[in-house]
């Protein structure tokens, strides 16, 4: 039989066990009382090694401390350790939001990420099929609600609460004001005479159109100035394909848009899914054959991947694991049905 022995030392208490043939072979229960731990209250235990000795290391633990067994705890312990990680090292996309509401508020916390390190210039694309058809009955309602969401988070992680709102014209920033009565945050619209003002902090455009594309510009040149303030683009809607657009505004869309950030972009394919959130690298994910709706990771790159790097990236993937070609199923490259689009589409 053998002895519990304790010890404390800068609130570590150790508990070694002693052979003992004097004593009596009884079985009787292993327990601590509140004086061992000097007033903590509770425990969570490993065994170091193969020795005899116990580490307790003092952590909030919900219960009596003078109940739990300490092998229990000890078994507990190691087994929720060895889940953690072996979940850590198997799930390539727990990156991934699982739906549409949970892939606003990450891109709110990677724009507050972003602002609070300093950066200036930032924009966020959900280039999802549910945010680019907005002429649905009902799109346009949806899409404030998540702006909203935006919104909120993008204060709350800041922590700053002079937050301007630039929608793309009064009317929905009329509405938006009367309906959000409780927002903290200000409203103006782009074609307001001077939708910002000296006291705003953040600034905001939510899904700016190619057809304000100078408003635009204008009003991130104007932050610029000192002291200069930060300008979140939210889903711009900047590029058209119209035919007809001259060489100019396209030089003017692509040197403009050169100087901002993209904080988080998510863009679901055929076959897969590219993705990067701040400060986080790009990240090219491919279906999981053998897991409806999951992905594996492809590849990561340090910036966004063209369309030659993802036919070569798809490619690959497809060599490994014998599966279509990526581009045979270029039409249907908004309707994959994989775990985010199917819990956006809900």
């Amino acid at each position: 039989m053998a002895v519990a022995a304790a010890s404390c030392f800068n609130n570590t208490c150790f508990i070694t066990l002693k052979p003992n043939s004097s004593i009596s072979t009884t079985n009787f229960p292993l327990s601590f009382s509140y004086p061992i731990f000097n007033g903590c209250n509770g425990i969570s235990v490993t065994r170091i090694g193969s020795s005899s000795k116990i580490y307790a290391k003092f952590e909030k633990f919900q219960g009596d401390p003078s109940e739990p067994n300490v092998e229990d705890i000890i078994v507990s312990s190691l087994q929720t350790q060895e889940q953690t990680i072996e979940e850590e090292e198997e799930e390539d996309d727990s990156c991934l939001p699982s739906d549409l509401e949970g892939a606003v508020r990450q891109s709110g916390e990677a724009s507050a990420l972003f602002v609070s390190s300093g950066g200036m210039r930032a924009i966020v694309e959900l280039l999802i099929p549910q945010l680019q058809f907005l002429d649905d009955e009902g799109a346009q309602a949806e899409l404030w609600e998540l702006s909203r969401i935006f919104l909120d988070t993008l204060m709350q992680e800041t922590g700053c609460q002079k937050v301007k709102a630039i929608f793309p014209d009064a009317g929905a920033a009329a509405l938006l004001k009367y309906r959000w009565k409780d927002a903290a945050f200000g409203f103006a619209s782009l074609s307001d005479r001077k939708p910002v003002e000296s006291q705003d902090e953040i600034i905001v455009m939510l899904v700016p159109d190619y057809q304000m594309l100078e408003r635009v510009q204008r009003i991130a040149s104007e932050l610029s100035d000192d002291p200069p303030r930060p300008l979140v683009m939210w889903n711009p809607r900047l590029i058209s394909e119209d035919v007809g657009v001259g060489v100019n505004v396209r030089q003017l869309r692509r040197y403009f848009l050169s100087s901002f950030t993209t904080v988080y972009s998510m863009r679901p394919l055929a076959a897969g899914a590219v993705f990067r959130c701040y400060p986080g690298l790009w990240k090219v994910f491919y279906d999981d054959k053998d897991r409806l709706g999951r992905y594996l990771l492809a590849k990561e790159l340090v910036s966004r991947p063209d369309a030659e790097e993802l036919e070569i990236i798809f490619g690959n993937a497809e060599k490994s694991e014998q599966g279509p070609s990526f581009f045979s199923q270029a039409a249907g490259i908004f309707s994959s049905l994989n775990r985010f689009v199917k819990a956006i589409s809900k």
